[in-house]
């Protein structure tokens, strides 16, 4: 008999447009036709009929609690204070913890999976709860989030207009490892997306037992398109009020694109996502650089895009983004943390470059190498389909149930 499994997710998994959602749904979809599903979720402003009714065929129930506000005082005074990580105090609710209890006494569930660290505290409030049969709760951590903020803290010394945003991250660094070490520890099984993230944990509780499911793609909706793509156009993806995006973005803008735009002065940098933070304003006004915002296909930017670029600088976990341009068979320049995760080679799937200059030089070589974009494409999308396809990935799950 197949377990019946239990989602606790922060935000309805619908539309599957940003990182832990993308996971979640697609997660849940392949997982549907072998095991029953149900889904307690926080809804973040109103909801929309169509996200739930989508969610529906994949689960026998979807139950929504609105996300609890928290004021900028509010936040202000925690993030000072509280022994609780900013993360930890997101979405405390006992509204969701009353309707947590009457889905666990009305269902008898064999698994409850609990997505992303601001979930955490409801799989810790199960273990703590007298039930009449026993379940197990998976922790599907969806970044090291101790070693996120690390990498914020690092990154943002090093420039001064930034210095109180690395106190931030020092502060929420040090919390989130006593944090994540006792979600871990409290939890029955920890999940992860990469290796890289397993021994991040690992560095913090030696012995720890994670298991690696990796992000995917859906290889059947991003799929080369017949599309002509445009010699001059660089696209980078992603939900733009996101730290290491913002970073991200304004690195490439400020440090890469001008070196660019010496060689190619036609290039132009399409930054495709939805809320761009109050720092990329500045960029509306600058030369060959469009910000989208919201757009309800991606496909065909990406398609567009003579090279598609990652210049991350911080961050954890898999790039989503990434495997959806390696599908579509995009010449990639990426840094090397854009690609952690992904097991790739330089010069093979896509290039590596760490510095400006080196990451201009790499995307002026593919902006004017058509033939090398189309080889480097190739070998994405057969890296894509061969080990990041959803369908192939869903199983390795299925075999933490199963143990």
């Amino acid at each position: 008999m197949s377990p019946k499994l239990l989602f606790l997710t922060p935000d309805l998994p619908y539309p599957p447009h940003q990182g832990a959602a993308i996971r979640t749904f697609n997660l849940i979809k392949n997982l549907a036709p072998r095991h029953e599903i149900h889904l307690l979720s926080f809804i973040q402003g109103r909801d929309s009929p169509d996200r739930t009714n989508v969610l529906s065929e994949f689960c026998a129930r979807v139950n929504t609690i609105p996300a609890p506000h928290r004021s900028i005082a509010r936040r202000a005074w925690s993030v000072l204070f509280s022994p609780s990580p900013d993360m930890a105090l997101r979405l405390p609710s006992p509204r969701f913890t009353n309707q947590l209890r009457i889905c666990l006494k009305g269902e008898r569930f064999d698994f409850v999976q609990v997505e992303a660290i601001e979930m955490a505290q409801y799989g810790i409030a199960i273990k703590e709860m007298s039930l009449p049969y026993q379940l197990r709760v998976i922790f599907d951590n969806i970044n090291a989030e101790y070693l996120l903020q690390r990498r914020a803290f690092e990154t943002d010394l090093k420039q001064p207009t930034r210095w109180l945003a690395a106190l931030y991250s020092f502060i929420q660094w040090r919390k989130l490892e006593g944090y994540e070490s006792h979600a871990c520890t409290r939890l029955d099984k920890t999940v992860v997306v990469s290796q890289a993230d397993a021994e991040a944990l690992q560095m913090l509780l030696p012995g720890l037992e994670c298991t690696v499911v990796p992000n995917g793609v859906d290889t059947t909706y991003f799929r080369p398109t017949e599309e002509d793509e445009s010699d001059s156009t660089l696209v980078f993806t992603g939900k733009m009020d996101f730290r290491p995006n913002v970073d991200a973005v304004l690195w490439f803008a400020q440090e890469v694109l001008p070196l660019v735009r010496r060689e190619i002065p036609g290039a132009l940098l399409k930054v495709v996502g939805r809320n761009p933070h109050p720092r990329l304003q500045s960029l509306r006004q600058a030369a060959g650089i469009f910000l989208t915002g919201y757009v309800d296909d991606v496909r065909p930017y990406i398609g567009e895009a003579a090279v598609y670029v990652v210049p991350l600088r911080v961050g954890g976990g898999t790039r989503l983004k990434l495997l959806e341009a390696m599908s579509m068979s995009k010449a990639i320049v990426t840094t090397s943390l854009g690609c952690e995760g992904i097991v790739t080679e330089h010069n093979r799937e896509l290039l590596f470059a760490d510095d400006p200059a080196a990451f201009a030089a790499a995307t002026v070589e593919l902006m004017r190498d058509r033939e090398r974009r189309r080889a480097l494409g190739e070998a994405a999308r057969k890296l894509a389909v061969s080990r990041h396809d959803w369908r192939s990935i869903t199983p390795l799950l299925e075999r933490v149930y199963e143990g």
